[in-house]
């Protein structure tokens, strides 16, 4: 008899589960960004919650809690109840923060959980307007002739535009100062004046201030000339060719969440991304899409930590 008690019981949670993932959301969803308003995750994340509100018909929320390379946002999401109701957009520094950074207060691998990837693109090195280097060779030349005495600014410590950053000085043989901020945002307002040399921007926050000559841009990060920039030379193609780096960008939700929730979620993300509207609006951003189930995401996810955790050990990077 207490077998079967048992039984109906588990029946009755799973029928509960699976009903409250039909039926999400019911009340306002929060999406935390661990980098302040304005930077590029941020920007990507307020086009996403913009349409998946719209796709929801529910209001959804985009709470700001820059610091740490987006860990204080992280740590958020992850000590979060897993019911759907506290999402996390990130982007790769989450991952290098997992494979690099030591003693974080959370595990990105055992208490966040992936669901959809948004996007996937390269970042775009900037310098202010009246900063002499004119191209990536003219910019090695000045470091070269001031070592250790230019800085490059990033969105906090370990995050991608940071390594974007150290892997450019060490395949150049130069030595920078490295300069962390809460955010793409208010690291280009250092940039711009020229208080701060360069600055690997992404695509959202880089690009405008290249267009409109309040910044200019030097080279991108991918290994093709990008689409939207297409008079801006690869950093590949200026003395560096092995030079490679892209910024991704997704949806993380607490480890805890059900697997019938989480799924539902990462495929209303999907739906949202083949919306019209919604690539329209990526792309006046000046991103590309990254578009894939919860399935290759989570394989991705733990394969990007492996990758930085190997490129720190080879090039004994500290990021602590």
């Amino acid at each position: 008899m207490m077998f079967r008690r048992s039984i109906v019981i588990l029946c009755t949670l799973a029928a509960a589960f699976a009903t409250h993932a039909q039926q999400y959301p019911v009340r306002p969803v929060r999406v935390l960004i661990g980098y302040a308003a304005g930077s590029s995750t941020d920007i990507v994340g307020r086009v996403m919650v913009d349409r998946l509100g719209a796709h929801w018909k529910q209001t959804v929320i985009v709470e700001n809690r820059g610091g740490a390379a987006g860990n204080v946002a992280a740590d958020a999401a992850a000590k979060s109840p897993g019911d759907g109701y506290t999402l996390l957009f990130a982007q790769n520094g989450l991952a290098i923060s997992a494979a690099a950074v030591p003693n974080l207060p959370y595990s990105a691998e055992r208490d966040l959980v992936p669901l959809a990837p948004v996007a996937a693109t390269p970042h775009i090195l900037i310098v202010g307007p009246d900063f002499p280097a004119k191209n990536v060779q003219e910019l090695i030349a000045a470091a070269r002739a001031a070592p250790g005495r230019l800085t490059f600014a990033s969105s906090g410590v370990g995050n991608s535009d940071h390594l974007c950053g150290e892997l450019f000085n060490m395949m150049a043989g130069i030595s920078a100062i490295h300069v962390p901020y809460k955010g793409g945002a208010p690291a280009v307002q250092d940039v711009i004046p020229g208080r701060v040399a360069y600055y690997f921007a992404g695509m959202p926050v880089g690009l405008p201030l290249a267009n409109s000559g309040r910044a200019r841009a030097l080279g991108v990060t991918s290994k093709q000339r990008y689409p939207a920039a297409p008079n801006v030379p690869t950093i590949a193609e200026q003395g560096l060719p092995h030079y490679e780096a892209t910024l991704w960008q997704g949806f993380f939700a607490p480890a805890s969440i059900s697997p019938d929730l989480g799924a539902r979620i990462a495929r209303d993300v999907e739906s949202v991304l083949k919306q019209p509207e919604t690539r329209a609006n990526l792309a006046k951003v000046g991103v590309a899409l990254f578009e894939d189930n919860q399935v290759n995401f989570i394989k991705f996810f733990h394969a990007d930590i492996e990758k930085w955790r190997n490129l720190v050990k080879s090039t004994n990077l500290k990021l602590e």
